[in-house]
């Protein structure tokens, strides 16, 4: 199987030592490509999580975090949310927090609190910063202030960052809690790369195939949708059972194949790829990487069980979303729902936001489907027919009415009241899916 320039480079860059430091022009030299060729590369790599570039230092390897310790924050990434300046012990950044301390106390409580793998964040106390790295703690000094040259020199022979920054303590208690609190709502996030059949385990056909090698695979593994790949594993299309119905079975796989199918990448969501199965009425969908590499494949049954897995599972992270449905209160005896409009629900102007709208709407109209039909939905359209402004801290009533219930469609009309008064309209369509 042939690779690509750029993949070998990834390759390159994916079996060095976490902590060493590259740049576009050692990898073009090293790999013998175009500079162009070796920034792209190294663009990807810092996508992938294998680097991390930081102003002023450069580009270094990082070690590449699992989902379950996503919310673990390395120096590197905190150089760059806090807007840093790195003044010692550069060949740490690679290293993982496990902790952060705010400095606001007596020195000697401070280095209570302080060990091996923390992150001191302190203003402009020097002897604070020389403790702390020897308790191995990295320092961020707040306020812009520098630190004096023995302590860089300390932090050099450790391999412990000290950072500076201008911005005061609070805010960057502030910066990093919103980057720790992104990462987690990620981590909830289901990934398809979570729930895929892998490569190994995934039974395919090879385009030069004969048609009999389906009845082979569908008899050893009781499956009828198989993808299609060639010598390279690239997906060249999907043969289902309909495909191969009227052939003989000499015939090759790539003359009866669906060509061009829809694939998907592992970091797809979950919610993305039942989307997509939904609309487009597909049980099987190919994953693939970015060069249409076969990975792996995941059925509308995997997506399913990782939905309903999904709402069992206690949340962390809160998302916009997760706001505005923790204002619903109970439903009233005439099928009316009611919500209050806090501040993070509103626009500069001080009124509801039109996401948060679509976002009340769907809610209302899931809920009331929810009670006549079991299983999942993925919404098809929304048409907001007219918005007036609420204010801030109003209670809204929203009534759903469904129009149209079938075994795999639902329609519902959303009115929105705030004093009685019709404030909003709107129309959700979507489709229904039966848990299995």
């Amino acid at each position: 199987m042939t690779i690509t320039k750029h993949e070998q480079i990834l390759q390159y860059i994916e079996s060095l030592p976490v902590g060493e430091k590259i740049s576009v022009r050692q990898i073009a030299k090293e790999m013998g490509v175009s500079e162009g060729t070796a920034y792209r590369a190294i663009k990807d790599a810092e996508t992938k999580g294998y680097v991390s570039t930081i102003e002023r230092v450069g580009t270094i390897r990082i070690e590449q975090k699992k989902k379950e310790n996503i919310e673990k924050l390395t120096y590197a990434e905190v150089v760059n949310i806090v807007d840093g300046q790195v003044l010692g012990g550069k060949e740490g950044l690679h290293k993982t927090l496990n902790k952060f301390v705010i400095g606001a106390m007596k020195l000697e409580a401070m280095m209570r609190y302080t060990g091996a793998g923390n992150l001191l964040i302190v203003g402009n106390r020097t002897k604070a910063h020389e403790l702390a790295l020897e308790a191995g703690a990295g320092v961020l000094i707040t306020g812009g202030f520098d630190t004096e040259e023995h302590v860089k020199k300390l932090a050099d022979e450790r391999q412990l960052p000290i950072i500076s920054t201008s911005y005061d303590t609070f805010t960057v208690a502030t910066m990093i809690n919103r980057a720790i609190y992104d990462q987690l709502i990620k981590k909830e996030i289901v990934l398809v790369e979570d729930i895929l059949t892998p490569f190994e385990k995934t039974a395919y056909l090879y385009v030069t195939d004969q048609v009999e090698r389906w009845y082979e695979l569908n008899r050893e593994t009781k499956h009828s949708r198989f993808p299609v790949i060639d010598q390279q594993l690239k997906v060249q299309g999907i043969v289902t059972a309909k495909d191969v119905m009227d052939y003989e079975r000499d015939v090759l796989i790539e003359k009866v194949m669906t060509k061009h199918p829809i694939t998907v990448s592992g970091k797809t969501s979950v919610a993305s790829a039942s989307h997509m199965m939904v609309w487009e009425g597909i049980e099987v969908l190919p994953v693939v990487d970015e060069y249409n590499r076969l990975q792996g494949i995941i059925s509308r049954q995997d997506v399913l069980k990782a939905l309903q897995m999904v709402q069992r599972q206690p949340q962390i992270g809160e998302t916009i979303d997760d706001i505005v449905t923790t204002q619903f209160l109970t439903e009233t005896v005439d099928g009316v729902f009611r919500c209050n409009i806090t501040p993070q629900m509103t626009n500069h102007l001080g009124t509801l936001s039109y996401g948060v709208f679509t976002t009340i709407v769907t809610e209302a109209a899931t809920r009331a489907l929810r009670l006549h039909k079991r299983g999942d939905l993925v919404v098809e359209n929304i048409t907001i027919y007219f918005i007036k402004p609420v204010q801030i801290d109003s209670v809204i009533d929203i009534k759903p009415k469904l129009l149209e219930i079938g075994r795999k469609f639902g329609k519902v009309d959303v009115e929105v009241f705030n004093e009685g008064t019709l404030v909003g309209k709107a129309l959700m369509m979507c489709q229904l899916i039966e848990r299995q």
